[in-house]
């Protein structure tokens, strides 16, 4: 499968180099405003190929896209000092308002995975761009939790004493401050957490579910104080989606998509346990929840429904 990137900063170049590494794509193409960097970070990347996979890596422009099958959009302005997140918002819907119709005039067929911030927001604002030229929401995908749950999935392993790998837990709703844990569903092999626990001989108290969760919701305001911000994890996760599409793998993956109901919110785009295929999303699965995350998952949705009917498109 051949793949382009639309921003070659850290997190576009980041996916790249994870997709290379793991062997997704056959072609990965790599466009940015700044051609200087997409050029650099591509020969960087290529450089790498004899120790991986023989990725073809290259920088190009919106025309090189074509026969894409996979587009991750990594672009986007940053907020300025003073600029609130609603001006952020409309700023970068006015660039994707560009970069969508280019992509499809090169890639008519493209899936498109989102990476930009705020993510689910901007998977909204991608769907109703590229539904306008005929593209179906399964099309559009947000990296959305995929990070989230991967970070719950690590701190659940280092409690339990289980490697995160047989750990299934996932984060609904915003890739955000309204994030929801699922707690309720998160099991270790066929147990429930709370029993794989008991088994372990480690205790799973409150106090225990407080500090992971609260860890998971900071854990990009941490890197973001020590570095400026995130792109290793994130690049895995876009790495990830990429290698289950080129696959038709059908794996169960928790990210975002334009939902027609989330408890009881229509329209939204927000995060929930969806089957990938190779042509998007094939399934969305609805998860069981307990009454506290069902009311924390509908607070969550309000809360994205708000805001992206308040972008101008």
């Amino acid at each position: 499968m051949k793949i382009g990137i639309v921003g070659a900063g850290q997190v576009g170049a980041t996916a790249a180099y994870a997709m290379m590494m793991r062997g997704v794509g056959s072609e990965i193409v790599l466009v940015d405003r700044n051609a200087g960097l997409a050029a650099a970070q591509a020969h960087d990347i290529l450089d790498a190929t004899p120790w991986a996979f023989p990725v073809r890596v290259r920088a190009g422009e919106m025309a090189d896209l074509d026969g894409a099958g996979l587009v991750v959009l990594a672009a986007g302005a940053n907020q300025k000092p003073g600029e609130s997140r609603l001006d952020l918002l409309s700023r970068n819907a006015a660039i994707f308002a560009e970069i969508v119709p280019a992509v499809l005039a090169a890639a008519p067929a493209t899936i498109f995975l989102v990476a930009s911030n705020p993510v689910d927001i901007m998977t909204q604002i991608v769907t109703v761009l590229a539904g306008r030229r005929g593209v179906p929401v399964e099309r559009v995908i947000g990296s959305g939790t995929i990070l989230d749950s991967a970070r719950f999935r690590t701190l659940l392993g280092a409690h339990l004493g289980i490697s995160p790998a047989y750990i299934d837990a996932r984060v609904l709703g915003e890739h955000g401050d309204s994030e929801v844990l699922h707690w309720s569903g998160a099991m270790a092999g066929d147990l429930s957490v709370a029993e794989a626990a008991r088994q372990m001989g480690r205790e799973l108290a409150e106090a225990d579910r407080s500090r992971i969760d609260h860890a998971v919701r900071r854990a990009a305001y941490d890197i973001i104080q020590g570095k400026g911000a995130t792109w290793f994890g994130v690049g895995a996760g876009l790495a990830r989606i990429a290698q289950v599409i080129q696959g038709d793998e059908r794996a169960l993956i928790t990210c975002s998509m334009l939902t027609a109901e989330g408890q009881g919110v229509r329209d939204v785009a927000l995060s929930l346990p969806r089957v990938l295929g190779a042509g998007g999303v094939v399934k969305t699965f609805i998860p069981n929840l307990d009454a506290e995350e069902g009311a924390a998952l509908k607070k969550s949705a309000e809360i994205l429904k708000q805001l992206a009917e308040e972008v101008r498109l």
